[in-house]
């Protein structure tokens, strides 16, 4: 295989990393055939925004316990010579009925996941609209044919899905849009080929009919439907993508570019600067670097849930969260030699995918999407195939709080997209499923790459710590995957980190996948720790 033209088909399951001496077009998506589609779409004559809208489709086929056009979406759009990217911000707001109080009073103190409570107007559909018809080249229904088609034609189920609706068989499989997904009643086989017709109908729709037919048609009766009236027809039928200004910090050279809240992808950036401040003379070898890593995300993560909400009830703007002058008190709290204490932060796991795309022309698009908690509220649209997401569980039911359920409100988002820039120039495109763990990952390997030095895909596979715990009646735990070397793990150890080694490298600390520009050209990665994921560079 060519590693300039690396085959985009099934084969590329197992394609980990490309590299192009010159200026080409890339993806890395979380499966084969999503990648296939962005390689088709642009082959064709799409551009990046058109591959990136046409993998996520694909991906919401064939991996709908990660995302689908039930869930919410975010993007940065990066323009050759532009010094700012577009950021689009496609999460969609609490339905008109959905109160507070109300659950307060029914005795509950969190939401209900998998309840009609924890759905929000879907914002996937919206976000497809807006970067098709600002950016693409294409419309929408070419740009939705590669998913149609998996759809109605079948695709090959893997491993990690198989396995994944066997679990979810008990909790969704009396839901008339999971009648596809259990032909004869059960999860079928890995390497079984499934159909789903009933989403590639309603595709179709969406297709010839754009946001009107998803939001005010079959899906948006099975929204209104499903969450007992709590998302009304008038919620579906306002848009729920907004362009707005990305957030940016200046850290290892390069500008690193999120979005903003109701996203935590600040947290990326400023543990990132953070940990720049106490990089110097380290590498990945060195317990002191991990250290700081570490220390660098604790110092911000804790207070996440008291700042992060709609940005219309938010208590510090954006920009401060990333202040320079906030962020050096923090690397003055953190010790190299010892652990600082925090107090405790929550947990929020999520179901995600990310992907990102890269055209000839240089423009290039982070995306990731989601479901939240694996297929979501287990909640479908009537019989459309459509899944519907639980983002509202990123609510709390606190009198007061800036991110308190109310009508119209955006929830807390563990998605943070990010991309890295020099000047008008791309330097990485970098996401990653995990929820929570989204930033950690995120600093982990934009540190070894940005910072470090190392190669985007050595860096990809080297081995991840994830923080578990936090807090002061707790200690913080650091899991680390097995290949850690150990004069790590005891250097951690010795500055005061609990460190528990896990049982093989993990799924879910990724897939991440990225897409760098270096002097030597056009780098894709994807992520070895999830059999589908694959990268291509044309």
């Amino acid at each position: 295989m060519n590693q300039g033209e690396a085959s985009p088909d099934r084969d590329a399951a197992v394609v980990r990393s490309v590299r192009a001496t010159s200026t080409q077009p890339a993806a890395v998506t979380t499966h084969f055939l999503a990648t296939q589609a962005a390689h088709d779409v642009m082959a064709a004559g799409g551009n990046a925004v058109d591959a990136a809208v046409a993998a996520n489709a694909v991906l919401g086929v064939v991996l709908p316990d990660t995302c689908g056009p039930g869930g919410d979406l975010f993007a940065l759009v990066h323009l050759p010579g532009e010094h700012v990217p577009f950021a689009l911000n496609a999460s969609g707001k609490a339905g008109s009925r959905a109160h507070a109080a109300l659950l307060r009073d029914a005795g509950h103190t969190e939401i209900p996941m998998r309840s009609p409570w924890s759905v929000t107007v879907p914002g996937c559909v919206d976000g497809w609209e807006a970067l098709v018809g600002r950016f693409g080249t294409e419309s929408l229904a070419r740009v939705l044919e590669p998913a149609i088609a998996a759809a109605s034609e079948g695709f090959p189920v893997s491993e990690e899905l198989s396995d994944s609706l066997r679990r979810l068989h008990s909790g969704i499989g009396h839901q008339p849009s999971a009648a596809a997904l259990y032909p004869g009643g059960a999860a079928p086989q890995a390497g079984a080929t499934l159909t789903r017709l009933d989403l590639a109908a309603t595709l179709r729709d969406v297709a010839q009919g754009g946001r009107t037919a998803f939001y005010e048609g079959r899906v948006g009766a099975g929204i209104t439907a499903a969450t007992e009236g709590i998302v009304t027809p008038d919620d579906l039928a306002a848009v729920q993508a907004d362009w707005i200004e990305p957030l940016h910090l200046e850290v290892f050279d390069v500008n690193g570019w999120t979005i903003p809240p109701n996203s935590q992808g600040y947290l990326a950036l400023a543990g990132c600067w953070i940990a720049a401040e106490l990089l110097e003379g380290l590498d990945p070898r060195d317990p002191g670097y991990h250290h700081a890593l570490i220390e660098a995300y604790r110092s911000v993560a804790w207070e996440r849930d008291d700042l992060v909400s709609d940005p219309q009830t938010a208590p510090q703007a954006a920009a401060a969260l990333v202040d320079p002058v906030r962020l050096a008190e923090r690397t003055a709290a953190i010790n190299p030699d010892t652990v600082a204490v925090w107090p405790q932060m929550g947990r929020a796991p999520g179901g995600t995918m990310y992907l990102c795309t890269r055209d000839r022309t240089g423009l290039a698009v982070s995306l990731i999407q989601s479901n939240f908690h694996g297929i979501g509220s287990r909640l479908g649209a009537g019989d459309t195939g459509v899944f519907l997401h639980d983002r509202g569980a990123g609510f709390t039911l606190r009198p007061g709080h800036p991110n308190e359920l109310a009508p119209g409100k955006r929830p807390l988002h563990t998605l943070a997209p990010t991309l890295w820039t020099d000047g008008g120039d791309l330097r990485l495109v970098l996401g990653t499923r995990g929820g929570q763990y989204q930033p950690q990952l995120l600093i982990q390997l934009a540190a070894h790459h940005l910072a470090a030095g190392v190669p985007l895909a050595e860096a990809m596979a080297l081995p991840r710590w994830t923080v578990d715990h936090w807090g002061r009646r707790k200690r913080h735990v650091v899991l680390v995957e097995p290949e850690m070397p150990e004069t790590v793990l005891n250097g951690l150890r010795r500055c005061g980190h609990r460190v528990e080694r896990v049982q093989g490298t993990q799924a879910g600390w990724g897939p991440m996948a990225a897409i760098a520009t270096t002097t030597a050209g056009v780098e894709a990665a994807a992520d070895p720790r999830v059999s589908t994921s694959s990268a291509w560079v044309g």
